[in-house]
């Protein structure tokens, strides 16, 4: 089963076999079944859960290994620190402009203009399960945020997979593996190498069944809400949507236009992916074969293990954009007028409460409540205006915080040297086939 289609004839395998098109029949039969049989539909969750399960079972060995490798290879470790700092310059600064960017669409389109809603007939119930995480993320702060990259023990770190925490302890030990070097380095480093090759051949075949997953999450969907469900919020989803969609073509487009390559021949590469996360709502569903991906399009491997589990804390440019808009949205549509100081504080705030989003259970609604108790002049309990559309939402932030790491990836590494641009654009054009599946 072929997870990118090559152009040269030769490479072609039958239409049924590849990943893309499976993936695609499951989308369109998920809301079939959804929209003639919601309560069937429904009751198949458990396939998208089973899919999401075998994924999250296998990222944080596969982090482990790939950071480890990566470090531990790259030999230079003062070039380790500078890709690290690269990458938390890049992230910052796209962070800030995907926050720019929501602001001022929210702003230009005005999608809460109009509905004139009373804070104080707003259900406050209706945010209970994600009070506790709000207020827990808003008491402890930057310092307890830093502290908790910190895991209480390694294996408590791969257990839970926290990919932070095992991004910090895979750091730690590939500069010590390094630093040992020898031939008892060389074994243990030969060791983590073979392992990680093991772990890459399961991931190729839970890969294989991840079209049972998007007909799971996608019939759940359409089943649980129906099809008519966005009708509520129709403006603010759409925004989004286009908000996403004009940072990814503009923004990042442009920024891949400077390291040589072309964002949407980029985005077909990655498309099996992208299809799974947009069904899924969930990067997590493809983390482990977009590392390798990457490496296959001619990215070091150091580099990939550094940026992309970094990105995934500390570069989410599509949450980054719906933090602002449905900031401005909640205060236009509760008729809150807003000061320049009050958008400035937005923007600060979100600067650092963004950076806690992944790993959080029902992260934008407590990001955002975070957000919101720390601006006062716009009630919180305006959160309840988005609730019924976040999961729709979460499909459009999902893909874009993948695309958006995805990028940094390679611009980090054509930044650092560390892309071969010629490879690159031959797998990019087709001409070289690339199958994850086999490991």
């Amino acid at each position: 089963m072929s997870t990118i289609t090559a152009t040269a004839p030769a490479a072609r395998k039958p239409l049924y076999a590849s990943l893309f098109v499976q993936v695609l029949a499951a989308l369109f039969l998920g809301i079939a079944l959804g929209v003639a049989a919601p309560e069937f539909a429904v009751s198949l969750k458990i396939l998208s859960d089973g899919f999401l399960k075998l994924i999250s079972m296998i990222v944080a060995p596969i982090v482990f290994c790939v950071v480890v490798h990566g470090i531990a290879g790259a030999g230079d470790l003062k070039k380790v620190g500078r890709v690290g700092v690269k990458a938390l310059i890049y992230f910052e600064v796209m962070t800030t402009i995907a926050l720019v960017v929501g602001i001022l669409l929210a702003f230009l389109f005005g999608p809460g203009h109009g509905m004139n809603i009373d804070p104080s007939t707003l259900d406050a119930k209706a945010l209970s399960t994600y009070a506790g995480n709000a207020q827990k993320l808003k008491g402890e702060g930057i310092g307890a945020f830093l502290l908790n990259i910190i895991p209480s023990t390694s294996f408590d770190a791969l257990a839970r997979n926290d990919v932070l925490q095992v991004l910090f302890f895979a750091i730690l030990f590939g500069v010590s593996l390094s630093l040992v070097g020898g031939e008892k380095g060389e074994k243990v480093s030969s060791m983590i190498e073979a392992v990680s090759t093991v772990l890459f051949r399961a991931m190729g075949l839970i890969v294989r069944v991840a079209p049972l997953g998007v007909l799971g999450a996608v019939a759940y969907t359409v089943g649980k809400y129906g099809v008519g469900s966005l009708k509520q919020l129709i403006s603010l989803v759409v925004l989004f949507y286009v908000s996403v969609a004009i940072f990814v073509l503009g923004v990042l487009g442009s920024v891949m236009a400077l390291a040589g390559l072309n964002i949407l021949k980029f985005l077909a590469y990655l498309r099996e992916e992208l299809m799974i996360v947009l069904a899924t709502a969930s990067s997590d569903a493809v983390l482990p074969q977009v590392m390798r991906k990457l490496e296959r399009i001619g990215v070091k491997d150091s580099v990939v293990g550094l940026v992309i589990p970094t990105g995934y804390s500390f570069n989410l440019d599509a949450f980054s954009i719906y933090l602002t808009l449905a900031v401005v949205f909640i205060a236009q549509a509760t008729n809150t007028p807003l000061s320049l100081g009050d958008l400035l504080l937005v923007l600060g705030v979100s600067l650092i409460t963004s950076k806690g989003a992944h790993g959080v259970p029902g992260s934008a609604i407590v990001i955002l409540a975070a957000t919101l108790n720390a601006v006062p002049s716009i009630p919180a309990i305006g959160l309840v205006l988005v609730l019924s559309v976040d999961w729709f939402i979460g499909m459009a932030r999902a893909l874009g915080n993948l695309i958006g790491n995805c990028v940094a990836t390679v611009v980090v590494a054509a930044w650092e040297g560390d892309l071969d641009s010629t490879k690159a654009a031959q797998v990019l054009d087709g001409s070289e086939l690339v199958d994850v599946t086999t490991g």
